[in-house]
C-alpha cells in the first residue's frame, strides 16, 4: 500500500501486517514510485473514453431489441448506478490516492482479504476481456486486409501496445488522449446529424416528432419488464470508469486530478449513452433494431450518410484498441498494487529507472507486472482462437459478473472509509458521496438486485454462476492466506 501503517511498514521485501494489524490513518502517504507522467488532459479523456466502446456502438442493439424505446430508461437507471459508483470511489481516491484504487481501498476499509480478492478478480477481469478486444479487433482489421490472418493482427495489436505500456506513462495518456478524443467526437457527430433529422433539417428528411417513441406498442412495448432486461444488457458498458481512479496515481496532484475527472466525466458519458440512444429509438424505429447490429449504422444510413457501415467500423475498432490498451495498463497496475502489498509475487514490484517522477520520461513504469499482465493476455487469446466455444467460454463467463462484485466491495469501502475520514482526516474530503450513507445503501441494494434479476435469466444465469465460482475461489485462497498470517503470528508470540 502507498501508506506507512504503524508499527512495521510494509517494503517492496517485506510482507504486509497480519490480518490484526492497525489500519493506517487515511492521511498517512509514501511516496508513489511509479511515474508522474499523465496530465490532466490525459485523465479527462481517459474517464469520458474509457467506457465508450463497442459495447455502446454495437451491443446497445440488443438492449433496444428488449426495451424498445424505453431503452433510455435503461440507460438512465445502469447509468446513475454507474455514477454513484464513480462517485464514492472517486471520494476514496481524492483522498487516498494509490495505484491500486478500489483495491487498496478495501484492504483498509475491510481488511487484507477483501483486497486480495478485489485486486485478482478485477486483474484477471481485465486480461480475460483483452483477449475478447483484441479478437475482435482483429476481426475488422482481417476485413480490410484480408490477405493477413487474424491471429498476425492479435500479435501486432499486443506487440504496439505492451511497448508503448513499457516505455513511459505519458505514451499511454496519448493514445488513449487521441483514442478518446475520435470516440467522444464520432458521439458528438452523431449526435448533431440525429437531432438534425430529428427535426427535419437534413437535406431530403422529414421531421420524425414522436411517431417511433410512441407508436409500436408505445414508449413501454415489452412493459418495465422490458426496461429490466434492458439494465441488465446495458450495466455492463458502463465498465472501464475505474481506471481513472488508477491512472490517477500517476498525475502530478492526483488528489485534484481524480475529483475533476470523476466530476466531469460521470455527467458527460451519462449524456452522451442516454443521449444517444433518444436519437436512435427517434430517428427510426425499434422494430428496425437488431441484436448484434449497431443501431448508429442503421441511423446513418437512414439519414443518408454514405458508407455509414465503414465508418462506424473504423470507429469500433479504435474503441476496441483504446480498450485493449486501457486494459492492459490497468492490469499491470493493479497487479503491481497488490505485489507492493505482498499480495504478489515480489519480483513484479521493480520498475525502469527508479522512481519516474514528474518527467513522464521511461521511468517509473513497472515492467514486469506490464509483461506478466501480456503474458496471460497472450494466454487468453490463444484459447480464445483456439476454443472460443468451450474453454475461453468458461473463462468468459467466470468474469460475467465479477464487476458487480468490484461494485459491491467499492460501496463497501466506502461506507467504512468515509467515517474514518471524517473521524481522521475530514480535510481530505474534497469530493464527497452525496447524501451519505443513504445513497450507498441504495447502490447496494441495486447492485444486489441486478444479481438477483440475473439469476432468475436464462442467459445471465451461467455468469452469474461461474463468477460466483471464481470469487468463491479467489476467497478461498485469501481466507488459506489469513489463516496462514494468524498462525504464523500465533507462533511468533509464543516463541518470544
Amino acid at each position: 500500500m502507498h501508506e506507512t501503517p504503524p508499527p512495521t511498514p510494509p517494503g517492496p521485501s517485506t510482507p504486509a501486517a497480519g490480518p490484526t494489524a492497525a489500519a493506517p490513518p487515511p492521511s498517512a502517504a509514501q511516496a508513489e514510485p511509479l511515474a508522474h507522467g499523465l496530465k490532466q488532459r490525459h485523465l479527462t479523456m481517459l474517464g469520458l473514453g474509457g467506457v465508450i466502446g463497442a459495447g455502446l456502438f454495437v451491443g446497445s442493439g440488443a438492449g433496444i431489441a428488449v426495451a424498445g424505446p424505453a431503452i433510455v430508461v435503461s440507460y438512465l437507471i445502469a447509468g446513475a448506478l454507474a455514477m454513484l459508483v464513480m462517485r464514492m470511489l472517486g471520494e476514496m481516491s481524492a483522498a487516498m490516492p494509490a495505484s491500486g484504487s478500489f483495491s487498496v481501498h478495501a484492504e483498509r476499509a475491510l481488511g487484507r482479504w477483501a483486497g486480495f480478492s478485489v485486486g485478482w478478480l478485477y486483474w484477471f477481469l481485465l486480461v480475460v476481456v483483452l483477449a475478447v478486444e483484441a479478437t475482435a479487433a482483429a476481426q475488422i482489421a482481417h476485413g480490410w486486409v484480408p490477405a493477413v490472418e487474424p491471429w498476425a493482427w492479435v500479435l501486432l495489436f499486443m506487440v504496439v501496445f505492451t511497448v508503448a505500456n513499457l516505455t513511459a506513462v505519458k505514451n499511454f495518456g496519448e493514445f488513449e488522449f487521441w483514442f478518446a478524443s475520435l470516440k467522444v467526437g464520432a458521439i458528438v457527430v452523431f449526435l448533431v446529424l440525429g437531432g438534425l433529422a430529428v427535426f427535419g433539417l437534413l437535406p431530403d428528411t422529414d421531421p420524425v416528432g414522436m411517431t417511433n417513441l410512441t407508436g409500436r406498442g408505445g414508449f413501454l412495448p415489452n412493459g418495465w419488464s422490458g426496461v429490466v432486461s434492458g439494465v441488465l444488457t446495458v450495466v455492463f458498458a458502463f465498465g472501464g470508469l475505474e481506471v481513472v481512479t488508477i491512472a490517477a496515481a500517476e498525475t502530478d496532484d492526483p488528489a485534484r486530478a481524480v475529483g475533476r475527472a470523476v466530476r466531469s466525466a460521470v455527467v458527460r458519458i451519462l449524456f452522451f449513452y442516454v443521449g444517444s440512444m433518444l436519437v436512435i429509438v427517434t430517428v427510426l424505429p425499434w422494430t428496425a433494431q437488431q441484436a448484434g447490429l449497431s443501431p448508429y449504422v442503421k441511423v446513418l444510413d437512414a439519414i443518408g450518410v454514405p458508407s455509414a457501415g465503414q465508418i462506424m467500423n473504423i470507429v469500433v475498432f479504435v474503441a476496441l484498441l483504446s480498450a485493449l490498451n486501457a486494459n492492459l495498463y490497468g492490469s499491470s497496475r493493479m497487479v503491481f498494487s497488490l505485489a507492493e502489498r505482498g499480495e504478489a509475487p515480489r519480483g513484479l514490484l521493480k520498475v525502469s529507472g527508479g522512481a519516474g517522477g514528474s518527467s513522464g520520461q521511461a521511468g517509473g513504469v513497472p515492467r514486469r507486472a506490464v509483461l506478466a499482465s501480456v503474458v496471460f493476455g497472450f494466454v487468453s487469446v490463444l484459447l480464445n482462437l483456439l476454443w472460443p466455444d468451450t474453454v475461453f467460454l468458461y473463462m468468459l463467463n467466470s468474469v460475467g459478473a465479477v464487476l458487480l462484485f468490484v461494485w459491491a466491495l467499492i460501496a463497501a469501502s466506502q461506507l467504512r472509509l468515509r467515517a474514518r475520514l471524517e473521524r481522521e482526516a475530514p480535510e481530505a474530503l474534497s469530493l464527497r458521496m452525496w447524501c451519505f450513507p443513504y445513497l450507498t445503501w441504495l447502490t447496494l441494494a441495486g447492485l444486489l438486485g441486478v444479481l438477483v434479476l440475473m439469476l432468475t435469466d436464462g442467459a445471465a444465469r451461467p455468469q452469474v454462476l461461474w463468477s460466483a465460482g471464481a470469487t468463491a475461489l479467489v476467497l478461498l485462497v485469501a481466507a488459506g492466506r489469513e489463516w496462514r498470517a494468524r498462525r504464523a503470528g500465533a507462533e511468533g508470540s509464543g516463541g518470544t
